[in-house]
């Protein structure tokens, strides 16, 4: 059971935000406890659920254990606390799921960077097909998913490609596609009918907000030139694509997607942002950064998170051992969601179990 030391800093947390903010906080302290006030608030629900429950069964011990109590009313009364104890039970693990610690960038937006690994152009045709797979699973949730920038190949691929998925909660189920994605088919460049294996990776960043990250006009340089299409031409005779380095960094980043300088620019500090912000979060947590380094990998076939095989129709996730048989409905986004979902609750059977364990 949730110890009560436990419930009552939640609580008195909860009580200090709400004050807090009421005493006339603004700006960007105001938007920080505002986002701590939302997360706590599903939780303080559950806790005030559990605590409400626990009375009602000591209200039921104290009826049943009443000797001078009508004997009628003990029946009733046990039978009422074996139903409440149930119900303690189930809201015990409900509350402890609340609890478990969560990542920061959760209720996030997502930029999702997606580029063609070992195989030529039948990587470039993967990447693409990744990248549209992503955009209908975003529309499902009622995301919305913009392209900030894209490199395409020659026979209509993609080099790489870098989405924007805006929506709460993004970040939460799109951070299990990093790493690198594994295909096996017959290319259309195959004459002889041959299964090939190509490979793409998928980066997935948090979006910071400007509370996130702040970025001084004096630590980047931004160039401007013109934008290229496939195969080196030129797109545009004007110098609208730009490119921006953090100095201190080294980090850069460049845009080209629009004609717009200015519109280049905005998606360019965008993105630099969401890099010096997962730049951050990796420093803060070692642990989560040599994970992240070896869910993507450096585009190998033999590194993998996932396989789709299309001759057997199936997609295999190595990380949980899942095995579905409806290639055709994953690849389209339309059932990518039965992948995502089933990581998400593996993740959340794991991190209880840790939890329960450090009760324990």
């Amino acid at each position: 059971m949730i110890p009560a030391a436990k419930l009552e800093r939640l609580l008195d947390r909860y009580a200090a935000l709400e004050s807090e903010m009421a005493s006339g906080a603004t700006g960007s302290h105001f938007v920080k406890l505002s986002r701590e006030h939302a997360e706590l608030s599903p939780v303080i629900e559950a806790a005030r659920a559990y605590r409400s429950t626990q009375q009602q069964i000591e209200d039921a011990d104290a009826l049943i254990a009443d000797p001078a109590g009508d004997s009628e009313m003990r029946g009733m009364a046990e039978q009422e606390r074996a139903e409440l104890r149930q119900r303690l039970e189930s809201l015990d693990r409900e509350l402890k799921v609340q609890l478990l610690p969560r990542d920061a960038a959760d209720s996030s937006s997502a930029i999702v960077e997606i580029r063609a690994g070992t195989g030529g152009d039948e990587a470039a045709l993967f990447a693409a097909d990744l990248l549209g797979m992503y955009q209908r699973y975003a529309g499902l949730q009622g995301w919305r998913a913009e392209i900030m920038d894209m490199t395409e190949s020659d026979l209509g691929g993609i080099k790489d490609a870098t989405l924007e998925v805006t929506g709460r909660g993004a970040y939460a189920k799109l951070k299990f596609e990093s790493g690198v994605h594994r295909v096996q088919r017959v290319p259309v460049t195959e004459a002889q009918g041959r299964i090939h294996t190509s490979a793409a990776t998928v980066a997935v960043l948090p979006e910071a907000e400007d509370v996130d990250i702040v970025i001084n006009d004096k630590d980047l340089r931004i160039d401007v030139y013109r934008a290229q299409g496939a195969g080196g031409q030129h797109v545009n005779k004007t110098e609208s694509a730009v490119r921006i380095t953090h100095l201190p960094t080294g980090i850069a980043v460049a845009q080209q997607a629009e004609k717009s300088q200015h519109k280049n620019k905005a998606h360019a500090m965008k993105l630099l942002k969401a890099k010096l912000y997962d730049m951050e979060r990796q420093r803060v947590d070692g642990a989560r950064a040599a994970e992240r380094k070896s869910m993507v990998g450096s585009g190998d076939r033999s590194e993998r998170i996932r396989t789709y095989n299309f001759p057997q129709g199936r997609v295999t996730d190595h990380r949980i051992n899942l095995t579905l048989y409806k290639l055709d409905r994953i690849i389209s986004g339309d059932e990518l969601s039965d992948v995502i979902d089933a990581l998400v609750a593996q993740d959340q059977a794991d991190r209880l179990a840790a939890f329960e364990a450090e009760d324990a």
